[in-house]
């Protein structure tokens, strides 16, 4: 099993192949791994993430797997083989698609000799909130809804769950304390929050439960990234 002495993973989501290399290659010694998602693997593609990897450094391949249980299980089959330490599939997928994923990714990791990675659950996406869910017909608030699908995570076998700061709490209330929490929505007090809607510092969210906190544009698109992601890793480093 993947363990982690930095919890800070920053996000190299972009499309230009050397920006990412470039970042990678500045803060590889600073932050604990890199996140790659869709619009990295998109527009690279296992290439890509080839080249992030020769850094020697844990990668969350982030593409939020969804489907039938055979189809995602063939795609975690076929994305084992670039060596994620953590892999994400929607919990709303249901219990059957979210056992095939880890039962695949434990079975392909023995046959190729690697660590097992995490295999964990999207809750909630942090840009929706309880009034995006009410429009989409799905009863309850982000709290609830989040209880129980990191509930229905643990009981199919995945490692931990998606959710966004403010369901941390929630998340370790319902869910035993091996379930990793993999924590988006991240921002140093101060940034802007974009396009997410519950967010919380760094600091707060290490200090409530969260496992791994993940950061892209506030280290990415600061004028000087490692000093970024620095200030980060020294304000959690003492908890």
């Amino acid at each position: 099993m993947q363990r982690f002495t930095n919890p800070l993973f920053c996000a190299l989501d972009t499309g230009d192949l050397a920006q990412a290399i470039h970042l990678a290659d500045s803060l590889k010694d600073v932050v604990g791994g890199f996140k790659l998602g869709l619009e990295f693997f998109c527009a690279h593609g296992p290439h890509g993430v080839e080249e992030i990897a020769r850094r020697d450094i844990p990668l969350f391949i982030d593409l939020k797997f969804h489907d039938i249980p055979n189809t995602v299980a063939g795609a975690v089959r076929s994305v084992m083989r670039l060596n994620p330490a953590i892999l994400t599939v929607h919990a709303a997928g249901g219990a059957d698609m979210m056992r095939a994923a880890a039962d695949t990714a434990a079975d392909e990791a023995s046959r190729l000799g690697i660590k097992v990675p995490w295999i964990v659950g999207v809750t909630v996406l942090t840009s929706l909130d309880a009034g995006d869910l009410d429009v989409l017909g799905i009863e309850g608030s982000t709290h609830k809804v989040v209880a129980r699908l990191a509930r229905l995570a643990e009981k199919s076998g995945l490692d931990g769950v998606v959710c966004a700061p403010h369901e941390i709490s929630t998340t370790r209330s319902v869910a035993g304390r091996h379930l990793k929490l993999v924590v988006p929505g991240i921002r140093p007090r101060g940034s802007d929050s974009d396009d997410q809607k519950r967010v919380m510092t760094p600091k707060e969210a290490i200090e409530n439960g969260a496992t791994v906190i993940i950061v892209g544009r506030p280290i990415t698109r600061a004028s000087d990234p490692v000093g970024a992601a620095r200030s980060i890793v020294n304000s959690i480093s003492d908890l």
